[in-house]
């Protein structure tokens, strides 16, 4: 049977050793190692700091840029709308401008032809009337045998005509052709 001969609650020389060897090298740790640690650590911890400051900077600066792209962003569409507007109202006011000046253009051909058209039916009825007076001369000069004077006779030629005219301005203002 084994008896020990040495008791672990009593100390010894070696564990006065091993205190003493263990005190030693916390107190190097403690003096040599750790200031520098901490001073690292304080460094990282002041850098953290400033890094997580300018995040929170930066999240600022972008939440503010962010707002700031919209309202240009919507002031944009506000624009837009506007020059959409207005290019509406300007095509709107060239098309009735448009209509207007074609209107009038219309009827100033329209006028113009119509002036022309009276002009040449009352050429057309001053050629035919003339014509008239010399044909029904003719006719009368044959159907009597002799010949007629046309200045002698010129009221009732002139008064032929006259009706031969107002015939003719009737049909000229709307009424209708005799057929024949």
């Amino acid at each position: 049977m084994l008896t020990a001969t040495s008791n672990f609650l009593i100390p010894n020389a070696t564990l006065i050793v091993e205190l003493i060897a263990f005190l030693i090298v916390l107190g190097f740790i403690g003096r040599y190692v750790l200031p520098p640690l901490n001073a690292a650590l304080d460094r990282r911890a002041e850098q953290i700091k400033t890094q997580l400051e300018a995040a929170d900077e930066a999240k600022a600066d972008a939440s503010k840029a962010d707002e700031d792209r919209r309202h240009a962003l919507e002031e944009a569409r506000q624009q837009a709308r506007e020059i959409v507007a207005t290019a509406n109202r300007t095509a709107e006011q060239a098309r009735s401008e448009s209509q207007a000046n074609a209107q009038a253009e219309y009827d100033r051909i329209v006028g113009s032809a119509e002036n022309e058209v009276a002009l040449a039916r009352q050429r057309a009825v001053e050629e035919a009337a003339g014509r008239m007076g010399e044909i029904v001369l003719d006719v009368v000069e044959r159907i009597i045998g002799r010949e007629i004077s046309a200045e002698a006779h010129r009221d009732l030629i002139d008064e032929a005509v006259e009706a031969l005219r107002s015939d003719a301005a009737g049909v000229g203002a709307g009424g209708t052709e005799p057929r024949p």
